[in-house]
């Protein structure tokens, strides 16, 4: 189960600290009852690990606490105090500044890495569907690789009845009426595929009929298949 964009971008302000308190204490309610957004907190807080370092830390300049106490004593140090105290408002500005920038960096990086990891997931080209009636034992294997718009298909259990053929056939809507891939033998067979827009090729579904022993006389199934499937893709 994974969690909502709402909640991973909750998760984000999270470990950035810019929830308000009501939120923040909503959230940190939320984490220890919901595993998936705890997890995805612990993720953000690892991956802005890194970014804390590069914000410089920022102390008050270390002259401003006696300066204060000689105000407070009464010592006439009006000027130099209001100068210290101008001086840790820049500073913190600084800091505000920083967070604001170091947010902005962790959008960006954010941004750059989903894309860089989408433009590293690779297509896949070869698919693969097993052709089976129900939940039975395969009957044949149909294989596709659309760089070559090549497939083939291999029988794996079945075998056509005495004076029968099998016929693979392509089904899609975009098609209209199905399509024979040919005869299937006793021996791995292979089938042009250009003819077919890949999108239709990879969608489609692929159906095994039985037919006289030269093929379909009307160029169309003679009854319903007895064995079917889907291709699915093979990882790389």
């Amino acid at each position: 189960m994974t969690i909502s964009p709402d909640d991973d971008y909750a998760a984000a302000e999270y470990a950035l600290g810019t929830l308000d308190a009501a939120e923040r204490a909503a959230l940190a309610a939320r984490r220890l009852r919901e595993p998936e957004l705890d997890e995805a907190i612990r993720a953000w807080e690892a991956r802005l690990a890194p970014l804390a370092e590069a914000v410089p830390e920022i102390a008050p300049p270390r002259d401003l606490l006696p300066l204060i106490e000689a105000r407070i004593r009464g010592a006439g140090q009006e000027a130099p105090v209001n100068a210290a105290i101008a001086a840790l408002r820049r500073s913190v500005a600084l800091w505000r500044t920083s967070a604001i920038a170091a947010t902005i960096l962790v959008a960006v990086l954010a941004i750059g890495f989903a894309g860089r990891e989408a433009s590293r997931r690779p297509v896949p080209h070869e698919y693969v569907a097993i052709l089976q009636r129900d939940a039975a034992s395969p009957a044949i294997e149909v294989t596709v690789n659309l760089d070559r718009r090549e497939l083939t298909v291999r029988p794996v259990a079945a075998q056509a009845p005495p004076g029968k053929a099998y016929e693979l056939w392509i089904i899609d809507a975009k098609l209209g009426a199905p399509r024979s891939l040919g005869l299937i033998g006793e021996k791995p067979r292979a089938a042009n595929l250009s003819v077919f827009d890949p999108a239709v090729v990879r969608g489609a579904t692929y159906a095994v009929t039985v037919e006289p022993p030269g093929g379909s006389p009307t160029g169309k199934p003679s009854g319903p298949p007895v064995f079917i499937g889907k291709l699915i893709p093979v990882e790389p």
